[in-house]
């Protein structure tokens, strides 16, 4: 519980005590019962001004004074207090509300998540691993496991584009859609495109022949976690080998071995030069598994006598520190 709400929850327990001990002197002093005693206490602290329940003594008018004072003292400390919660509530969901969007208009090449379910959460989690800058959008406020500073929240409908204009969708280099069912998904997809025709947009399918629906939407991949899943328990019975190697080197946090897809930039170390030029298995102990040439021609164990370009991404297999060197002769910041 937060100070605010703390100081309102004493300002009752006041309120309540104030009322009990009127009650219980009323009773002692003017020896009246409870129901009169505690229709006096209210109206003493409260200040409607109906008259006295009874004629008053002497000592009970003392008595009704000093209940005046610590009664109507009481009532104004719980109204403040009440006010504080909901004046101080506002005013930090209005800076909070304005401290991320600054972050979010501050982003550039980002990526957005839309759903935050048990995909989105897995898919949050690879990102921040490889800290990546990425923003959340969901529909429904739900608890998270990162804190506010490292994931961005916003909570919205991801199909609607003033939400995906808010998340920065214009200047995103990427965008996942992994919500709840197809149709939501397409309506993101379709919308996403629009919005910004260069973004690389990755889709879940639920149902069978929604796949072609995304793509023709405008989705560059769309993934199917049954299709996957299935595949997956499959040639773990069959291939137990394989599987295990494949989850090793995909594995985030793997220091022993990883995969990474390089970018050779123009003007880059390795470009317009062999892999066996380059040094990178002979040196850095690095197996480039395929390269993904500019027009999308994919060339799977590549010769030492492959000619690395420009524009071609390098799918390797190595040490995460080695990896690194690579990223830095293929010309990456």
């Amino acid at each position: 519980m937060n100070r605010p709400m703390k100081r309102f929850v004493f300002s009752l327990v006041l309120i309540f005590v104030v009322v009990i001990g009127g009650t219980a002197g009323y009773m002692l002093i003017e020896g009246w019962t409870g129901f009169d005693s505690l229709y006096m206490t209210i109206i003493t602290i409260t200040t409607v001004g109906f008259e006295e329940v009874h004629h008053l003594t002497d000592s009970g008018r003392l008595f009704t004074l000093i209940l005046i004072i610590f009664g109507v003292s009481t009532i104004l400390y719980t109204f403040n207090n009440a006010a504080r919660i909901v004046i101080e509530g506002e005013i930090q969901e209005i800076f909070g509300r304005k401290k991320l969007e600054k972050k979010i208009k501050g982003l550039r090449g980002h990526y957005i998540i839309c759903g935050y379910g048990r995909m989105g959460k897995v898919i949050c989690r690879e990102l921040r691993e490889k800290n990546a800058f990425f923003v959340v959008i969901e529909r429904e406020r739900v608890p998270t496991d990162a804190p506010e500073d490292e994931m961005l929240f916003i909570w919205g409908d991801a199909t609607r584009d003033d939400v995906l204009k808010e998340a920065g969708i214009e200047r995103a280099a990427g965008l996942i859609s992994v919500l709840s069912t197809d149709a939501e998904n397409l309506y993101v997809v379709l919308s996403a495109r629009v919005l910004n025709p260069k973004l690389n947009i990755v889709a879940r399918a639920g149902e069978e022949g929604s796949e072609e629906k995304l793509l023709r939407a405008g989705a560059d991949r769309v993934v199917s976690p049954y299709h996957i899943g299935g595949l997956r328990i499959a040639h773990s019975m069959l291939k137990p080998a394989v599987v295990d190697f494949i989850e090793f080197a995909t594995k985030s946090g793997n220091i022993d071995l990883q995969m990474e897809e390089v970018i050779v930039k123009e003007g880059a170390k390795v470009a317009e030069a062999t892999l066996d030029e380059c040094g990178i298995g002979r040196e850095l102990g690095i197996i480039i598994v395929a390269i993904k040439r500019r027009g999308g021609e994919m060339l799977f164990n590549p010769t030492s006598k492959t000619l690395i370009k420009a524009g071609d991404v390098l799918i390797g297999m190595g040490e995460q520190s080695k990896l690194r060197v690579l990223e830095a002769m293929a010309g990456k910041p």
